[in-house]
């Protein structure tokens, strides 16, 4: 309960901040436009192969393997170079009291091969873990274990993402030296720790399904009001569907924001904490006593202001 109670103070951190540097959202809502064109455009030449080639031969299925593993790697990479905006924008807004959009895309645009191997790398741990999900499916109590350890690995990966990026954004690592650098602070300080204490990912979890439920049932009520007033006509059908997945959609891309936004701040501040004791362990082996507090919103939930 208390880890859900620090996450929920600091999603109230990270957004007062965004509230004083709207510039600290524009990414987040960005990825989230930027992403549905991707995937409209994206799913088009899927469609158009498993309509032309079938999906029953080994061609038509190696066509539509490269297809979706190229889709997914280009939505890695949307969110990816937008989630770098964010992490230093964020940076600059708790280090120097401004994120900067003009030197956030600066450093996307330094970074941009660091940030396709990630997106490839991560393309790679959802392929293998839909290869093993596919596998459980066909039963065996082997594939089952092989599916939950790669469940396991993409959920471990995932997490280590969210902390490799502000190392590659901030240090301008390489994704390699970005997971050596998250491996050896993850032993030495806080990582685990503030991962463990602070429940973000519940309260985005919550606040998303809450969002979900609400332009669910709006949408449902718009079609319902629609169609009782209008009648099941073309002109009811039309007016129903387009304004009820209007509504709701709005309530799904506010949970997206409001999740990408806050997950990423959230590591974002973790990171720099991390990196900051690191500098001080260092200094207090040579004899010179540093005090490292938290990054403000993180001191702010943490009770260390």
């Amino acid at each position: 309960m208390q880890s859900f109670s620090r996450g929920w103070s600091f999603l109230q951190q990270a957004w007062s901040m965004a509230f004083k540097d709207t510039d600290l959202l524009k990414p987040s809502i960005f990825a989230l436009i930027v992403g549905l064109i991707v995937s409209a455009i994206g799913i088009i030449p899927i469609v158009g192969a498993a309509f032309v080639l079938g999906t029953e031969n080994i061609i038509a299925r190696a066509v539509l393997f490269v297809f979706g593993a190229l889709l997914v790697f280009t939505q890695f990479v949307v969110s990816y170079v937008f989630s770098a905006m964010t992490v230093y924008l964020i940076f600059g807004y708790i280090s120097e009291g401004d994120g900067r959009m003009d030197k956030a895309w600066a450093v996307v645009r330094r970074d941009f091969f660091d940030i396709l191997t990630l997106a490839a790398a991560s393309t790679l741990v959802n392929l293998l873990r839909n290869a093993a999900r596919n596998r459980s499916g066909r039963g065996g109590i082997a594939a089952g274990l092989v599916s939950s350890a790669a469940g396991i690995f993409q959920a471990l990966w995932t997490e280590a993402s969210y902390l490799v990026l502000p190392a590659m954004v901030i240090d301008d690592l390489s994704l390699k030296d970005g997971l050596a650098k998250i491996l050896k602070i993850t032993k030495e300080n806080l990582l685990l720790v503030g991962i463990s204490t602070i429940g973000v990912r519940w309260v985005t979890g919550l606040i998303g399904f809450v969002l979900g439920v609400i332009g669910l049932v709006l949408g449902l009520g718009i079609f319902y009001v629609s169609t009782a007033v209008l009648g099941f006509g073309t002109l009811g059908l039309i007016v129903g569907i387009g304004f009820g997945v209007i509504v709701g959609s709005i309530f799904f891309m506010v949970a997206s924001v409001i999740g990408t936004y806050t997950t990423t701040a959230y590591h974002t501040c973790l990171y720099v904490w991390a990196r900051d004791v690191e500098k001080a362990n260092v200094g207090q082996e040579q004899g010179i006593p540093v005090r490292v507090p938290a990054p403000a919103p993180l001191a702010a939930v943490l009770g260390t202001t």
